[in-house]
């Protein structure tokens, strides 16, 4: 008798739990349902409202979506001689992009590291101040390069150091989130061993952490590189030099020098390819350990 009662309660108890992930299993797909038609209607809305104050542009404007790609390439296929020329009269200012870009990878990734080793729980050197650490990062990722650099270039003036400056803050906010990520991982017994023998932080570091992080930091500097290239690239537009500054004036003149905005945007995309497919090709060769 006693084990027909507990099969009915083990049963019982089955069933309640069936019960119980059901309804669970209905309030989220409820939930789910309610953020979809909020998403959806926000959208709408603020499509429709950006849309009036464009004057209601858009669906005019939308028919013309080819028009000057389709001027800048009928342009440089007439100038299609010239392009070799005007490649290498803008190599230089692709130079200096790239120069800003490195420069600022360099410095970014050395601040990453510190600042990732401060923030990292077991390893930090002043414990309580990780919280601050985090948030100083979290504040130089959320703040956009092209922000920083236009605060920048109203107390330097123009030129490639403010954008040099301003990538370099962002790439400390990304690398050092990625960085004390990689941290986390890695062994504290070498940390422990060294702290045994009287190693100061600065070198339980450098002898015991950074050896076991050191691929994946490379990893993510170069493919931070590449990003940096990009925006070295945009912040040319506001005055930052390098070879989006060039494009700048080049789309400023309109027709007449599209042959130009053709020969940056093929030396950028050529140098983009050039540098996403041999950063990829060491990530790959530093992860895997080769």
């Amino acid at each position: 008798m006693s084990d027909l009662t507990a099969g009915q309660t083990g049963a019982a108890r089955v069933e309640g739990v069936q019960a119980a992930y059901m309804a669970m299993t209905r309030r989220k797909r409820a939930y789910g349902s309610v953020m979809l038609i909020v998403f959806v209607a926000l959208m709408v809305s603020g499509f429709q409202v950006a849309d009036g104050r464009n004057a209601g542009g858009f669906w005019d404007g939308i028919t013309n979506i080819f028009q000057f790609p389709g001027e800048v390439l009928a342009e440089a296929s007439e100038k299609i001689a010239n392009l070799p020329d005007l490649m290498w009269k803008f190599l230089p200012s692709l130079i200096e992009t790239i120069n800003i870009a490195a420069a600022a990878t360099l410095l970014g990734a050395m601040l990453g590291v510190l600042i990732s080793l401060l923030a990292t729980r077991g390893l930090a050197k002043w414990p309580r101040l990780i919280g601050l650490f985090r948030r100083v990062m979290d504040i130089l990722r959320a703040v956009p390069e092209i922000v920083i650099a236009l605060v920048l270039i109203f107390i330097l003036g123009g030129g490639p150091v403010p954008a040099m400056i301003a990538i370099a803050l962002h790439t400390v906010g990304a690398l050092g989130k990625l960085f004390s990520e990689v941290n986390e991982n890695a062994s504290h017994k070498p940390v422990e061993g060294l702290h045994s023998v009287g190693a100061t932080w600065g070198q339980r570091m450098w002898l015991g952490v950074i050896p076991q992080v050191a691929p994946n930091y490379l990893s993510y500097a170069l493919l931070r590189f590449e990003i940096n290239i990009r925006a070295s690239a945009i912040l040319g537009f506001v005055g930052s030099g390098g070879i989006g500054y060039d494009l700048k004036n080049a789309f400023s003149w309109g027709q007449g020098r599209y042959d130009e905005v053709a020969a940056i945007f093929l030396l950028l995309f050529g140098t983009i390819v050039l540098f996403d497919q041999v950063s990829s090709r060491y990530r790959n060769k530093l992860i895997g350990g080769e």
